[in-house]
């Protein structure tokens, strides 16, 4: 019997119509693993893989200000990261970037920065950011001879001298707490330390790991006041940074959400940071 054209038309629009979707990177904008294979990578050094941190980097996420050595969260995330792109430890390379100067627009001498950068709205104005990689908490430090030591809630913490290292989420969490005075900036959590000790400044405010190690290891005298809660009520996380629009973004976030996945970014902050949970949480 002779189909009517009308109904082979119909026919066909109706199987294309239940053809399965082409899930190619075209297709959906994601990239694929053919996208992100070593080969296909664009980094700053053909065959290397550049990362950046900056100078000191501190304890718990780098050890003895040395982020080759594998040693310390980020550094391992960075190895990680680095092999599930491909790379072997002998093709990544370090340098080092302030961190103010890593956030800001302009070319970059890295293709992935690891530094505490949480990720904000403003900060991803001037560069792109990786899937995150940690979720963060920010704490306030103080001497246990400090009048902010004994402080049990956020309003204890109203008269009390704060200082912070500038350009950072510590910073905004402390100007959040509203205190009676202005927060002490420091270009670097080393100086903010100093200023705790000596008392220029009553209490400090650093994440929670940092704050953790900062307590056992480098201030004799130093407690942990408590954690602070999300300002708007959402969780903090941090990302890796990459240029705006760099080439990498896509398939450095495939590498984090892998690395999520299979157990390796929890396998690794229980290694490092497992002891930084320990505090109470200030309201």
């Amino acid at each position: 019997m002779r189909v009517p054209v009308l109904l082979i038309a119909a026919a066909t629009v109706l199987a294309a119509a239940c053809a399965p979707v082409d899930e190619s990177p075209s297709a959906t904008g994601a990239p694929g693993a053919a996208d992100c294979a070593r080969e296909s990578l664009k980094t700053l050094t053909p065959e290397k893989f550049t990362f950046g941190t900056d100078q000191p980097a501190y304890e718990p996420w780098f050890v003895d200000d040395d982020p080759a050595n594998g040693r310390g969260f980020e550094s391992a995330v960075a190895y990680a990261l680095a092999e599930e792109l491909g790379y072997e430890r002998s093709d990544v390379l370090w340098t080092r970037v302030p961190f103010t100067a890593a956030v800001q627009p302009g070319a970059k001498t890295f293709d992935v920065d690891l530094n505490q950068f949480s990720i904000t709205d403003e900060r991803e104005r001037a560069v792109d950011f990786s899937a995150p990689y940690y979720d963060v908490t920010q704490a306030v430090v103080a001497l246990k001879s400090s009048p902010a030591a004994s402080a049990k809630s956020l309003a204890d913490l109203k008269d009390v001298t704060i200082g912070a290292q500038v350009g950072t989420t510590s910073y905004d969490a402390a100007v959040e707490l509203g205190s009676a005075r202005d927060v002490a900036v420091y270009n670097t959590n080393d100086d903010a330390k100093a200023a705790l000790g000596n008392g220029q400044i009553d209490a400090l405010v650093l994440d929670l790991p940092t704050a953790f190690y900062v307590t056992s290891a480098e201030l004799t005298d130093g407690t942990i006041v408590g954690q602070l809660p999300a300002g708007d009520g959402t969780g903090e996380q941090f990302g890796a940074v990459l240029d705006e629009g760099s080439p990498l973004t896509a398939c450095v976030s495939r590498a984090v959400e892998a690395l999520r996945a299979d157990g390796t970014l929890a396998a690794l902050e229980q290694e490092w940071l497992a002891g930084a949970g320990n505090a109470p949480e200030l309201r």
